[in-house]
């Protein structure tokens, strides 16, 4: 399943977005344009499913933080995806006057049958109005209630977020002594990487192994491998002077290395929609350059579903791969009525059909106005 269009209203940076996605979905904009928090709009609703609307709104810091600034007649916030053309889920929240609860404003769901959308949940409804605090939780986060939606409920559950931090990964326990979970910057990732069934772990570890020993010199025989205590640890032999090479583990190895190597772990990790921030940081230009291409092969050879895959760059070498098309990016551009999102122009496509690239076209447009005025400094 992959997210074919997001509507987002009132949310944080963006008055009103309405955009078309497909598998495979490149950000670009100018630094605190909004790539992250249009990211953040699809975790929030993963944290609507997996606890509730109320704690998905603590987490970002209230309604304050994530409501449109300017929002005024029409305070309300709103997300509405499609997905797969199949299903649309639309969530509506916001507060009455002088409390700070979030409430659901309003709550759709649609199922496509045939040629036709049905229907299925429309909230507020009887129930709501005869119990006002039910309107204080999605029919998303209630496993009663969304029985007839629960592959939504799923599909929400699977969205995953990574910014890995090399430092994280290599000491997990000097920034959290306590285990975590599903980290989205890599405390946990030597921890999944292990306890991940051992024939399934060794099938990817031996095609992450070919692809960094392309990009790191002397990389062979990823594995994992225990301490005396039982800890995992990543294990590989650089092959140089010593006849045997020599062996080193995670707390050593170097922050491209880390990072490309959580990267390609997290392509093969789920089925969800995978939501990447800036995956060029600590890479060799020439390996930025080829992961465009890794994502699509590493695609096709998944034998699960089809990923799909958001990536913030500000990357031109990521951005020069030819074949990255004219409908897989969003141009994020900050302006006085919030962030307008976007997709190539007639123009824009006509120039990358003729052989330019979204670098040469698009991401030019994204450089700050009166940038030269930095020098001055």
């Amino acid at each position: 399943m992959i997210i074919t269009r997001i509507k987002l209203e009132n949310w944080k940076n963006f008055a009103d977005v309405n955009v078309n996605c497909g598998k495979r979905m490149f950000l670009i904009g100018p630094n605190a344009s909004g790539k992250s928090n249009f990211l953040d709009a699809l975790l929030f609703l993963r944290d609507v499913a997996q606890y509730k609307l109320g704690h998905a709104v603590a987490l970002r810091g209230g309604m304050k933080s994530i409501r449109y600034i300017n929002a005024r007649q029409h305070p309300d916030i709103t997300i509405a995806l499609t997905i797969d053309d199949a299903w649309k889920y639309e969530l509506t929240f916001g507060t009455e006057k002088g409390k700070q609860v979030p409430i659901v404003i309003r709550e759709i769901v649609k199922q496509r049958t045939e040629d036709k959308w049905k229907r299925i949940l429309s909230r507020p409804n009887e129930e709501d109005e005869n119990d006002p605090l039910r309107r204080t939780q999605t029919s998303l986060e209630q496993i009663n209630a969304n029985i007839k939606f629960r592959e939504l409920y799923d599909f929400f559950a699977t969205i995953q977020y990574r910014h890995i931090l090399p430092q994280l990964v290599r000491e997990p326990k000097a920034f959290s002594p306590a285990p975590v979970t599903n980290d989205p910057y890599g405390r946990d990732l030597v921890f999944s990487i292990a306890k991940t069934p051992e024939n399934i772990r060794k099938a990817r570890l031996a095609k992450i192994n070919a692809a960094l020993k392309a990009a790191v010199p002397n990389f062979e025989d990823l594995q994992v491998v225990r301490d005396n205590d039982g800890l995992p640890h990543l294990q590989v032999k650089y092959s140089h002077w010593r006849p045997q090479g020599a062996k080193q583990q995670e707390n050593v190895f170097s922050d491209g290395t880390l990072r490309l190597l959580a990267l390609l772990w997290s392509l093969f990790d789920a089925d969800g929609p995978l939501l990447l921030e800036e995956p060029e940081l600590s890479l060799h230009d020439g390996v930025v350059a080829l992961l465009p291409g890794i994502f699509a092969r590493i695609d096709k050879g998944r034998k699960k579903k089809v990923r799909q895959i958001f990536v913030t760059t500000h990357s031109t070498s990521l951005l020069s791969d030819p074949g990255i098309g004219s409908n897989e990016i969003l141009r994020l551009e900050p302006g006085k009525e919030g962030v307008l999102v976007h997709s190539a122009d007639e123009q824009e496509r006509k120039l990358m059909q003729q052989g330019l690239t979204v670098a040469d076209v698009m991401l030019p447009k994204t450089r700050p106005e009166n940038l030269q005025q930095l020098s001055l400094f």
